[in-house]
Formats: structure tokens, sequence, C-alpha cells
């Protein structure tokens, strides 16, 4: 077949559509926000797709795969293996790294453990294996007489009674092994813990040092080394001196620091063998950090210098309390004035001193103990390990910190693993530059000789990889950086890299705007990978909203018209000519220039107040001193990895939010000062994580129309007469809800290798609450009615109550008329819950004096969703607040009154601010890569008036 026919597909709001698609083609569907265009690449197509390919597999297999719900579809033909690549998080895996993700860092320790060269870390020699006679020679230097033992070692820290081993040994006539250190006869070997960790070591020799023994000592030896695949160890059974490793593989003739052959699993930070001993493979030491448990040095005890530990819980409180009596020490002076040695006791306690300690139980009397004081700090690091409550152990985690680790400084590894080296290089240190240099390192990269030959496949392997990485715009991240700090666009181009290097053939792929977080100079580069993956023969389905990718794609899907209820339907579908040609298609309008986003008539002029940042250094920032202009609308731009979410997100938020809302913010980034909060009176960072966690959270509860929605019933007639408060019309307490599915709904029917069925509830038919909830009605609705209800319904439904259709209308006015009030959560995307929070705070009443700061609202934005997101921002902008935007999108930079451009490149190229003013002055800036895009998109517009 030519094409993927899809036949009445009705899956959310898609309203029977009949549409045809290319194969192995470029396919882009586009449209408004909530037009439906996710509906039919990922709930119809995509999950079609994979629900066939798992009800092709057995029964048995079924169970380990979790199955996708059946679209609701007449029929879908033509359809290949489907994958997709979304927008989410690759992993929270904080052992998952982008070279592991990437399968880069398998073939670097494939490398090394081929062709690496091991060295001494004390003395930096190559490791030499020694012959038979080399370790005589070694052994005959020691003080003639000296009593020795021969060890072979044959089990180390395995698990096990090892009954097998030790008869086996019995038979070949071996008299004595070491079991755990202690010497015993193999005919009286103790009966050893099955669950344990056991070192076991043949004894072969006993022997004192006589020049004479050189040919028994090499029979010994060659024993020892037999059984114990080339190691043996000298043991003194006199003298209290180290044992001496005698190895037939590696080894420093110096201190006989041994290595045994090197495997992958050695350069494994997830494997006990090759991980760090001290962070177990993490690179991070997490401790109680004396900082976080004292925040404010300047108020006494009592009145909560001691976090946990003042007058509001008198427990803790009251054995500080015994404790400054027994020392003598006034407790109500401040922390910072208290004894250092009192100090010290407080936090880390009183040894093996006893102190009397008085307790007051419920009824009021005091009682007294005496016993030795732990410290804050040890007693908060006993209550974390004890405690199997998440809650206290999410509470305790509040007073961590973690650093990197002292003994692999981060890099995870062992220290035999550090001490590799192929080409001068060890594998930490490749991991740690930017994919960028990596890829150039390993374009050149020749060994010599036979490592040459060895390492030829793998390192062509590696080539690919990284070229992929450098092509979807990545080159500026580094094979160790954690998976859980990627954006969910930068994980998504990840995954496209891998795709490629699998090299697969007749697959459809199916992408959500890749382009996300990409800055226009990278999209080229991202549009030939896609335009590779459908040459090799794939189809590639693309939900997009960008320009180019729009004009690059074979075929489009224009979907809408509108959003919600008012879209579902095809518009438009072609070539980008075939949908400018169409008038219906407000896509094609944009495309056209028919409709464009107007640069503003008027640029707002600083009133010269400024907000500095100065010294930023996190990261890639080289002392970055950032102004911005008090009261305007600033957009931060550069190309991806340049620094601008360090800048921004790492240390401008947080050290804001620290005075202005007097915030708990666990880490604020490197800097020497900031300047101008005194003219703001708070800081709101607006950013795409999910506005809940669990399926009861909704944009109604969030935005807190759901409070007065509740008062309003309970106001009603019926209400009242039947005693009901607001908290009868909750589903998430008792009383109003259905408890035989506690408000949730649905309940869960566990079908094991079939996909788990969520079932109707057949109390409340789905409805969460119980019959005599829902005989309360306003306007003729009960409460699920109206939670069912778009939001641009229930705006109508209470256009006469102010206090919620101003909340109704700020979420139409963010773009989010077509999502249901009771909508869960968990099924809003990044875009939608970042412009929730949005709603949430334009629906306050402000003071004009809030710093604002958001991180790429435009993601998943069609062109006239923008067009209503700005008109918002400006909004914000015009009552006198200062709005600070990360940026890539061109239609939102034009728009700005200022702009900080970051770069010139990512990563270690970047870190430095690149030119700084209007979106003109930007443009006329030949370093800055944003303005060689900007120029043309603002000469493609009306021109603009400066004011004086």
């Amino acid at each position: 077949m030519s094409s993927i026919e899809v036949r009445g597909a009705r899956t959310h709001n898609l309203k029977n559509v009949d549409v045809d698609i290319p194969r192995d083609k470029l396919v882009v569907i586009t449209g408004l926000s909530g037009s439906g265009k996710s509906s039919l690449a990922f709930d119809t197509l995509y999950a079609e797709g994979q629900r066939r390919y798992v009800e092709s597999l057995s029964t048995y297999a079924r169970q380990f795969l979790s199955m996708m719900e059946k679209p609701d579809v007449d029929y879908v033909e033509g359809l290949s293996p489907a994958i997709s690549i979304e927008q989410k998080s690759t992993s929270h895996n904080p052992r998952s790294t982008v070279g592991t993700i990437t399968e880069i860092y398998d073939y670097l320790r494939l490398l090394f453990a081929r062709t690496g060269q091991p060295r001494c870390p004390e003395h930096q020699r190559p490791l030499k294996a020694q012959t038979v006679s080399q370790m005589v020679d070694q052994v005959l230097q020691l003080s003639e007489g000296t009593k020795l033992m021969l060890l072979a070692p044959v089990a180390k820290d395995r698990k096990g009674e090892h009954q097998n081993l030790l008869r086996g040994l019995r038979s070949q006539g071996f008299i004595r092994v070491r079991i755990d250190g202690g010497v015993v006869d193999l005919d009286e070997a103790p009966l050893l813990e099955k669950n344990h960790k056991h070192t076991i070591e043949v004894v072969v020799d006993r022997f004192k040092v006589n020049q004479n023994n050189s040919l028994r000592l090499a029979e010994s030896l060659e024993t020892a080394l037999g059984l114990s695949d080339g190691i043996a160890i000298i043991s003194h059974m006199d003298e209290e001196k180290p044992e001496q490793l005698l190895s037939a593989k590696f080894s420093c003739p110096i201190c006989n620091y041994s290595l045994d052959e090197l495997e992958p699993k050695l350069f494994s930070f997830n494997n006990p063998v090759g991980a760090c001993k001290t962070c177990d493979g993490l690179g991070k030491h997490q401790f109680f950090d004396v900082n976080q448990i004292v925040q404010h040095p300047t108020a006494s005890i009592s009145e909560g210098a001691v976090r946990g530990w003042d007058r509001r819980t008198l427990f803790y409180y009251n054995m500080l309390s015994s404790l400054a009596q027994h020392y003598d020490v006034n407790l109500h002076q401040p922390w910072e004035n208290l004894p250092e040695s009192f100090q010290q006791k407080v936090l880390f306690g009183t040894d093996d001193e006893e102190i009397n300690f008085k307790y007051v139980n419920d009824t009021g009397t005091v009682l007294s103990r005496k016993h030795k004081f732990e410290g804050v700090i040890h007693n908060i690091e006993r209550r974390y390990n004890e405690t199997e409550s998440p809650t206290v152990k999410e509470e305790l985690a509040k007073y961590m910190t973690s650093s990197e680790c002292p003994d692999c400084s981060g890099t995870r590894l062992c220290k035999s693993a550090r001490n590799v080296f192929v080409d001068d290089k060890r594998i930490d240190e490749i991991v740690s530059l930017p994919v960028g240099e990596c890829s150039l390192y390993f374009n050149s990269l020749k060994l010599p000789g036979r490592d040459g030959q060895i390492a030829e496949k793998i390192v062509k392997e590696i080539r690919q990889r990284f070229s992929f990485l450098v092509d979807v715009g990545l080159n500026y991240l580094s094979l160790d950086r954690s998976a859980d700090s990627l954006s969910g666009g930068e994980a998504q181009r990840i995954r496209l890299a891998s795709q490629i290097g699998a090299g697969l053939v007749g697959v459809m792929y199916v992408l959500d705007e890749p382009s996300i977080g990409l800055h226009q100079r990278d999209n080229e580069r991202l549009l030939n990978t896609l335009i590779r993956l459908r040459d090799i023969g794939n189809t590639v389905i693309v939900v997009e909203h960008d320009e180019d990718a729009i004009k690059a794609a074979d075929h489009i899907i224009d979907i809408g018209p509108g959003a919600g209820v008012h879209g579902g339907r095809v518009i438009a579908e072609g070539t980008a000519t075939q949908i400018c040609a169409n008038t219906n298609s407000i896509t094609g309008q944009f495309l056209t220039g028919t409709r464009a986003i107007a640069v503003p008539s008027l640029r707002r002029k600083s009133k010269d107040q400024f907000l500095r940042v100065s010294g930023a250094r996190a990261n890639n920032l080289k002392s970055v001193n950032l102004e911005l202009p008090l009261g305007l609308f600033t957009c931060i731009t550069g190309v991806s990895g340049s620094g601008k979410s360090t800048l921004v997100n790492e240390t401008l938020y947080p050290a804001a939010a620290k005075v202005l809302n007097n915030a708990n913010m666990q880490k604020i980034a490197e800097h020497d000062t900031i300047v101008g909060l005194d003219k703001l009176d708070k800081c709101i960072e607006i950013n795409q994580s999910p506005i809940g966690r669990t399926p009861r959270s909704n944009p109604a509860t969030y935005t807190g129309i759901f409070t007065p929605v509740r008062e309003l019933f309970a106001a009603t007639q019926e209400a009242r007469s039947r005693g009901y408060s607001p908290g009868r019309f909750s589903f998430n307490v008792k009383g109003g809800r259905c408890e035989a599915c506690q408000g949730d709904g649905v309940t869960k029917v566990e079908m094991h290798f079939l996909p788990d069925i969520y079932v109707t509830c057949d109390v409340c038919q789905g409805t969460r609450y119980n019959r005599e909830t829902l005989d309360v009605r306003y306007k003729g609705k009960h409460i699920h009615q109206v939670l069912e209800m778009t939001i641009e319904e229930a705006r109508d439904f209470f256009e006469a109550i102010p206090n919620i259709t101003r909340k109704l209308q700020t979420l139409i006015d963010v773009g989010l008329s077509y999502i249901r009030l009771g909508q869960a959560a968990t099924t809003l995307s990044g875009g939608e819950a970042q412009r929730v929070k949005l709603s949430k705070e334009l629906s306050k009443r402000g003071t004009g004096k809030t710093l604002y700061i958001l991180d790429e609202p435009t993601t998943g934005l069609h062109f006239h969703d923008i067009e209503q997101l700005l008109c918002v921002l400006h909004r914000l902008r015009d009552q006198g607040n200062t709005v600070v935007v990360i940026e890539h999108n061109l239609e939102v930079i034009k728009t700005a009154d200022w702009i900080v451009d970051l770069g010139p490149e990512g990563g270690e190229g970047g870190g430095e601010i690149v030119a700084k003013g209007t979106p003109e002055q930007i443009a006329n800036t030949p370093s800055s890569h944003t303005g060689r895009f900007l120029k043309p998109v603002l000469t493609k517009t009306n021109a603009v008036r400066d004011v004086a």
C-alpha cells in the first residue's frame, strides 16, 4: 500500500476523521493547540500500531508489556510497526546519563577494555604482567628464613556454602584453606552461611625463604596461578606485614598494585566492579548540611534558628533547653552568638557525656531522664534511615545537600577504571567533554598497530553516534550529563539520534514537536535528520508548529478549525503550496503572511531602573553580568546550551525568590551579587512542571475555581435544607464522594497479560459522587456535569458570578478554552500546565512590581495561540511588571522590548553575553546567531516607529 488509510477516527475530539497518509514520507500534522493533532498522531495512529504489535505476541510475552487503549476508529489500514518519540524526560534514574541512553558509553567501555593501557594510580607506571621467574626473584629478595604462606584465591566475595569447591580442593590433595581471613584444615572446614559473601584462598605451600628453594617455589607458583586465574598471594606467617599480590596479568613493579584483565564491566558505574565504593557509582555524596538545618543564624533557638527544634516542637525544644541548662547557656540569644563548643554539641551530640533531660508528658507531669544527647544532625540521620514513611523521608531530605563525591571527584568510577588510558585519555575525561568536541576527537583518533585494528569497528560506531547527536543539535551536552536534568526536547532528540543509529527500515515514527528548545540555527540540521530517517525507508509523522518544518514536509495535515469541541476536523491537507492556497486554513494564512503577529508599533523604553546579577559563573557561564530593565518584556535568547537556563532558572530565580518570597531555596547557582530587588515585591516562576501528580488534581482545583463553585452549590436551597457544606461537593473527602471508587469514578481490574482495565464505577456511573450529592443542582446541572464542561462552556454557565468568570476568562485568554474544568492534571501537556499556572497568576490582583520568569512558554503553541499568549504577556508588562522569558521562537522575540543574547555557541563555547538591546539592535549584531535569523523576520513585518 502506498498510504496509511484512517477511516472514522473519533478519538477524543476527532469528528469521524477520514485521512490518507502517504507512506515513506515526512508528514507534518499541524493546527491550533487542542485541535486534535496528538489525538490523530499518538492516540490513533501510534496507539493502533503499538496495539497490533503487542497483540501479535504470545499471552506470556504480553504480560510484561503495557498495552495501549484501543482507539475509537472504524479501521486503519497500511500501518507499519510504530515507534513513538515523545517529549518526556527520558529517565528519573540517577544512574542514567546521556552516554548510557545513547549507548555510546557501552562502546567506550568496550574500547577501553580492549585497547586501554592500565597505569598504577600511585606511580603512574604502566602495569605489566609478571612471569613466574620474576615472581620467584621477587619472593627470594625477602630476608633469609622468613616464614611465608603461598595462597591461591579461588573465591572472592561470593555468596554460598561452597561445599563442592571445598570437596574439589580436598580431592586435589590440598590440606588447608584460608576462609574469610582464618586458616583451617579442609577436613575441619566450617559450614558456611549460604547468604553471606565469602573469600576462600587455598594454602598451596608454606616455606621459609631460601635461595635453594627456587624450583619448589616456581612449581608452587604455577599451581597457585593455575588455580586462581593468574593471581597468587604471599602472606607472612610470623609477622604482621602487608601481603604481596603476584599477578601473571597487570601489576605495578614498585608497589605491586595489581589489576585483573580489563573487562567492560570495570568501566561501568552501574556494576559493583567498576563503581566508586564511596558513592556507589552515583558521583554524588549526600549529607545533612548544617547550613540547611541552621538557616537563620541571627535568630535564637526558641525563635527557630534550628529547623524543627523550636517552641513549636516542644519535645525537641525541651531537649535543647535541658542541654542549655546543663552547660549554663542562655538559649534566647542569637545562634551566631552561642559559644562554638555549645553549637557543636547541639549539632553533633555530647559523645559519652550524660545529661539530665526533663520531659513533660500529656498530663503535664515533668519526667527526668539521664542519657547522652545524640545531636540534631545524628537525630535527623537516624530518623531518615529508620522511617518507612515517604512523607517523613521527603520532609527530612530538605535538610540534605549533595556534593561531588570526594573519592571519585564525581566521575562515578573506581580508582582502577580511572587509571586506564587510550591515546593518553581516561574514560572519565572523554565523557566530560561536550559531544561536539568528542566528535572531533574521535574523527581524528588513530591508534597504532594491533590496537588500531581492534578499535577500528568500535570507533566507527562511536563516530556515527556522535555525528547523529551533533545533527540533532545536541553538540553542547556531555556524555556524563545526568538524564534527569535533560529537558523534554533534549530527551526527545537523544531518542531520535538513537533511532537513526539503530538504522531501522519500514517503521512509522511519530514525533512530538522535535524542534522545541532548539535555536533556529540548529533547526536545519534537525530537519535533515528527519529527512534522512525518511530516505532510508520510514514514514515520519511529526506533530509540529515550526514554519521551517511545515515547509519541508512532503505532506501536511491541518487539523482545526478551532480547539476542543471546535476542532477535530481536517481543514486542509497536501503540500505547503496547497495549504497556503486554502483560505480556510489558519496555518496557511500565517505561512503566506496574510495573517501575522505584528511587531509592536511602540517599543517600551527603560525607566533607567535595572535588576543586575553580577559574576554568574555556574556551569558554563563565564562571570556573566546580567542587566534586566525593570517594567519591560525581556527575552533571553541564544543557541541551545549557551547558558540561558543556568543564568535565569538556576541563578536569577532562586536568588530573587529567596529575598522576595522568603523561599527556602535549596540551591542558588554561584554568583557575586544581585541588585535591584528592592524595587520588586515578589518573584514568580511559571514553568512546565505538572500542576499536580495525581488525576485528582485538575484546572478547577489548581486555579481556585472549584472552591467558589462548591460554595455556590452549598448555597442552593436543596443543599441548605440538607445541611450540606462546601466540603460535601469535594471528591477528595468522605461525605459527598462515592465510597465504592473513593471519588475516582473508575475501578481498576488487573488483567495480567492484557492491559489493566479501568471500569466505570457501577455505583456512581463515573460521576465520582454519591446519589444524594448529585441531587443538588445549580441552574439544572449537578456538580459532575459542571466539572465535565469545557472552560468556554463554564464561562457562559457562570456568567453571573464575577469571581468565577474572571478566573475562567484568564484561562481562555491563555488559549485553554478547550480543556475541561475537571480534566486530570496528569493528562495536560507541559505547555498546557504552564498556561494554567500563567492564568492563575493573571487572575490575581497585581501590584505592578512582580518579576515573572517563563521558560519557553510557546511550547506546543500554534501561531494563532502565540498571538493570544503575547497579548497576555504584554498585559502583565503594561501593569508595570517585569517579564523575563527564555525563548527561541522568533515570533515572540521580535515583540520583546529588550533582548539579552547568550552565546556565541553552546557548552564551553558559550556562557557569555553576545549582544543586548532592542530586537533591531540585535538583528544588526554580526556575532549574534539570533540576530542573523531575526533580521529577515523583522524585515518581513511592519516597520517599527521607535519612541523617544
